[in-house]
């Protein structure tokens, strides 16, 4: 079982929008094989808020549609420190509730279909998913696709 905490600075982004981002966020753990429990946290800001938090993280000064910051990497010499007892932190989403209209727009489908996209891009970055390479961004993107046509988000 997964859950989602959610935080919205935006105060803007529709309760049925939420809902369907619990619901796809869920069919994705399920069909990635997440067992146990699971917490993410997914932060709905705007452009100027995500433009700060990409400068401060990943030193590009611009706005981005949305970030993941996944709480289960090691690094070099880190250990695993699971508790079977308490729920796996996978990590945290950050939407930019402004790029999504605008790219809704841009791809001429639904804000419901970009909240999906995007909240699923940054999920699945959170399980390991990368798209550094062209082989990486072909398989993630691919299984992207896949879970959001499965799920019903097709692009209309």
């Amino acid at each position: 079982m997964i859950t989602i905490d959610f935080h919205d600075e935006t105060n803007s982004v529709d309760e049925a929008f939420v809902d369907m981002i619990q619901r796809i966020l869920e069919f994705a753990g399920g069909q990635e094989g997440i067992t146990g429990d699971a917490e993410v946290s997914v932060s709905f800001v705007d452009n100027k808020e995500i433009q700060e938090i990409n400068r401060n993280y990943r030193q590009k000064d611009e706005p981005t549609d949305v970030i993941s910051f996944a709480m289960q990497e090691t690094g070099e010499g880190e250990m695993d420190v699971l508790d079977e007892n308490l729920p796996m932190m996978l990590g945290d989403i950050v939407i930019s509730v402004d790029k999504a209209k605008e790219q809704a727009e841009d791809y001429n489908h639904s804000l419901e279909r970009e909240f999906g996209f995007l909240a699923l891009h940054g999920f699945l970055h959170l399980l390991g998913y990368d798209h550094m390479n062209e082989e990486d961004e072909k398989k993630m993107f691919t299984r992207q696709e896949d879970i959001l046509h499965e799920f019903g988000l097709q692009r209309s």
